[in-house]
Order: C-alpha cells, then structure tokens, then sequence
C-alpha cells in the first residue's frame, strides 16, 4: 500500500502539500522494511544493517506533522527551530547507537541474535541502545502528534469564521487518524520493548500489525483524496490573544441589525457557498466590521451564525413528512447529509429524523 501510494505521489504535481506525503510514505518504507529485515530473519545475511531504520523512526511523528502543516499552510514555511527539533531526535538516536555501531563488529551481532551465543554484555548494550531510541521515538511522536492536534483546532477554528461550508477545507479525517497513529506507535513502541526485553503477551505479531495495516489503509486513502487548498480557501491566523472590541455598541448594534435582514429577508444562508466575503458586499460592511461584531457582540462565528439559520428553515420543512430529509438538507443550504445531521443535532439535541418523528407524535 505504501509504495503504491508513493508512487501515485510521484505523479503528482510538485505541491508542498504532495513533497511531505511523499516525505512521510519514505519514511514509513525505511521503518516497514527494517520490521521485515528482522522479522523475515533477512538480518543474517546484513547482520550491520540491523538497527538502521532506528533514527528514521525517530522523524516518523515530525513527518506527519510536517505534512498536515502543507496541507493546511500550503504556503507557509516551517520554521526552522521546527526543523532542528525534528532532527534532534533522529541524531539522538545515532548518538545512542555510537557503542552499538563502534564497538560489536558484525558477527557479534548475529551472535546477539541467539541467547547461547551472545555475549552478556554486549547484549545489554544492544538493549539499552533498543530501549533509548524507543523512548526517543515515543517522546518526539508524542509532542508533534499534540502539535498536530493543535495545528488542526486551530485551522479548523479560522475557517468557521470565513466560511459556512468547511467540509472539504477543514481535514476532519486528520484528527481520528492521528489518536489512531498514537495509538498504534505507541503499541508499536511498548511491544518492541518487550520483545528485546525478551517477553512477549497474547496479541505479540497479531494484533499491532493488523492496526498498523488499518491505520496505514485509512491514512493513504484519505491522504490521497485530500483536494489542494488555496490560499483564498483558507481561513485567517487568529491573535493568540482574545482583542478587545474596537468598534462601539451601536454600531455593533446596525451591524447586527444588517446581518439579521440579510438572513430573514434575503434568505442568504440558503446559498451553499455563502462565504463572509459574499455576505460582506450583501450588507455593505467590512469583514473586520462583520467579524467583530458576531464575536463580540452576538457571541458566535460566522460557521455557526449562518447555521443556526439553516437549522430553523430546517425544522420547520421537516414539518412536511413527505420530503426526504437529504431533500431539506440540501434545500436550506447545506451540502451534505452529514454536515446537515451534525449541526441539527447540535442546535436542537435530536437528529433530522428524530426530530420529525417527535413532532408527528405531538
């Protein structure tokens, strides 16, 4: 799956977004094939390169966020205390692997492979060195998948405030698939140690490779079908600072007036597309002046001040039995079932359908 994957990568254009995919699907090659070099028994024949794919390991949690930084800041450069903290942890890793490298020459290491022939104390360097890098692996995955998570909030937290369709900006797939990564890295991470502690438990070279095949399936379909975003799709960095408001009561008050009409009489919310640019040439305000005024003074983004609306209009055609629930979803405005079924539910507590089935009980 990998290698397909990178080769349908290598297709495409030359986008920051598609470079650290690529990056990462390496990455995820080099830590598969050191997995199949030991496991496969191949290392009798390169006893040296056992171990190598240590250090690559150390960059698989950077790598990940590396990309989902491209894919949401397509245009934005990772800066480069981002880059040495990444690389810190894979040269870490050599440092650890010094003794490992310098000291046991190659027959000594397959010697270390079978507990009549190894030697005590090498095999403890072997160990240690097994035992280092893995923590390295689990803190440096640790703190750029939280990285990530962040990044992610808070891409999908501008958005809300530009736009009313999100769904195929915000990357929502990317959140349940990096607790999925952490999960299975960490499983990864706990049963290597085991088993260069010399334990193994009940679902040792069963379970972790079949989540690691299902993650990896996950990832690379949704990777793959994830459209470029454009700078104009994008949402706006926010202060990390909540600003005080700079426009007065009253004017916040027309304003909020303005945006209400344009909903009630206008009927915007209906367009699919509706964006705050679009509903900013409708009532003749400034973005800057719409923004503040449904933070400040109504309490809400754009994302959801357009969705209450939908909502309403929602549950009043719900009243009609005979139309389809898709049919209203589409007709206030939304794009999609699930989007629709998700904000119902969050504004009224019920789904479409249970909502409709409740009031033909009342």
């Amino acid at each position: 799956m990998t290698l397909i994957a990178l080769l349908d990568v290598f297709k495409r254009p030359k986008e920051r977004q598609n470079i650290f995919l690529g990056g990462l699907l390496v990455l995820l090659l080099i830590h598969l094939a050191g997995e199949l070099f030991i496991y496969t028994g191949a290392y009798v024949h390169a006893p040296s390169l056992a171990g190598a794919q240590l250090p690559f390991r150390a960059l698989l949690g950077p790598a990940l966020y590396f990309y989902a930084h491209a894919a949401m800041s397509s245009d934005k450069a990772i800066g480069k205390k981002l880059w040495l903290t990444a690389l810190s942890g894979p040269l870490l890793v050599v440092a650890a692997m010094l003794p490992f490298i310098v000291m046991i020459s190659p027959a000594e290491k397959l010697a270390l492979a079978n507990p009549a022939t190894r030697d005590p104390q090498l095999w403890q360097i072997a160990i240690s060195t097994c035992l280092f890098a893995t923590c390295i692996f689990i803190f440096y995955t640790a703190l750029f998948l939280m990285m990530a998570l962040k990044l992610h909030h808070s891409h999908r937290q501008q958005l809300m405030e530009r736009f009313s369709d999100i769904q195929q900006r915000s990357l929502d797939w990317l959140r349940p698939i990096l607790y999925l990564w952490g999960a299975v890295w960490l499983m990864f991470a706990i049963e290597f140690s085991l088993n260069a502690l010399g334990w193994r438990w009940f679902g040792s070279g069963t379970l972790l490779p079949v989540l690691e095949a299902i993650a990896l399936a996950v990832f690379i379909q949704s990777a793959l079908n994830q459209k470029f975003i454009k700078r104009s799709e994008r949402g706006q960095p926010r202060a990390k600072k909540a600003r005080e408001a700079l426009l007065s009561s009253e004017k916040m008050q027309q304003v909020a007036a303005k945006l209400e009409r344009a909903m009630l009489e206008d009927k915007l919310f209906l367009q699919e597309n509706i964006s705050l640019n679009k509903l900013s040439e409708a009532v003749a305000e400034t973005e800057n002046h719409i923004s503040e005024t449904l933070s400040q003074f109504l309490h809400t983004n754009f994302f959801q001040f357009i969705n209450s609306f939908r909502v309403e209009a929602a549950k009043e055609a719900l009243q009609d039995k005979d139309k389809l629930i898709t049919s209203v979803a589409y007709e206030v405005g939304f794009n999609s079932k699930s989007t629709f079924n998700t904000a119902f539910k969050k504004y009224t507590g019920y789904s479409p359908s249970a909502y409709r089935n409740q009031l033909q009980q009342n």
